[in-house]
């Protein structure tokens, strides 16, 4: 059997899209209300009176959902969210399509560069609305609570590490290997396999430090928060982990980083703060970096995590 992982991440990325594009439609149709003459004007209300015309009233501010804001983002931001969707769906095939074939001898190089993309995908949402709103208030990083922080990451990542034990335990890896389809993350593999400190370095770099802070910049920060403004926050949610998760371009751990993806927007809606979702995501890297350093010293045999 052919390896179905280029279509399921295809169809993936298409999924997210489509669903966000019909919400977003619905929602902008259902806001709409016809008045006088057949004209689609938000806004007017009929009091009922053949002598009273028409009363032009202000519309409450819809009802918040969650602790953060979208009321910044307005229509361009559809281009922002279209070149996120875009650009990661096109690494994503291009990883599937160049998995199987790793050189561990010229990845320092490739890992440069991803690293250095990260930061720039980072930069270009962050330019793309620090002319509207100061990224303190936009990632609420002035967060009180931030001691919480302690609590919430280790316990995060102590239930994300229970729920993936069960996904195991249900025989989802074996279920994928019968696709023929490599269960170990290329990364993972690198970790273990590598005798380059510079590369063992740099992988540790870019998993614990840059993807924490790179990737929830653009996923939960941007990516996330201005779909909400024009999808919901559920669709937004589910959306925004859907393509986080598919990003990663691997089959077997496509649904683990879906459900990971899914706890980030709840923890950043929760405390309203990109400092969370960051040290949930820096906590779990981490751990799996250490426990995988830990095996490779140890020789224990050991399957690589998300």
């Amino acid at each position: 059997m052919s390896d179905p992982t280029e279509f399921v991440i295809t169809t993936a990325f298409i999924s997210a899209l489509g669903i966000f594009a019909i919400t977003t439609i619905a929602r902008k149709l259902l806001r709409e209300k016809p008045v006088l003459g057949g004209q689609t004007e938000p806004g007017f209300i009929d009091e009922g009176s053949p002598y009273q015309p028409p009363v032009l009233c202000e519309q409450p501010p819809p009802f918040p959902v969650g602790r953060v804001s979208t009321w910044f983002y307005h229509p361009l931001d559809l281009l922002g969210i279209g070149f996120i969707f875009t650009t990661f769906f096109g690494l994503a095939i291009g990883s599937v399509r160049a998995s199987g074939k790793p050189d561990l001898d010229l990845d320092v190089n490739a890992l440069v560069q991803s690293i250095a993309f990260q930061f720039i995908s980072a930069g270009i949402v962050t330019a793309f609305v620090i002319t509207r709103i100061r990224p303190v208030e936009w990632l609420g990083l002035k967060w009180r609570a931030w001691p919480w922080v302690f609590l919430i990451a280790p316990g995060t990542v102590i239930v994300m590490w229970l729920l993936f034990v069960g996904i195991q335990a249900t025989g989802f890896m074996q279920w994928i290997e019968s696709f023929g389809v490599e269960t170990v993350q290329e990364t993972v593999k690198i970790l273990q396999s590598s005798t380059d400190p510079v590369i063992l370095g740099l992988m540790t770099f870019a998993a614990v430090i840059v993807a924490p802070i790179c990737e929830e910049i653009v996923f939960r920060g941007y990516f996330y928060s201005a779909s909400k403004k024009f999808a919901g926050p559920w669709v937004a949610g589910i959306c925004s982990a859907l393509v986080f998760a598919s990003a990663h371009g691997s089959l077997a751990a496509l649904l683990p980083l879906f459900i990971f993806g899914c706890v980030l927007v709840f923890v950043y809606e929760k405390t309203g703060s990109l400092w969370a979702p960051m040290a949930v995501h820096f906590s779990f890297n981490g751990a799996t970096v250490l426990v995988q350093m830990i095996a490779r010293h140890y020789h224990l045999p050991l399957d690589g995590a998300p």
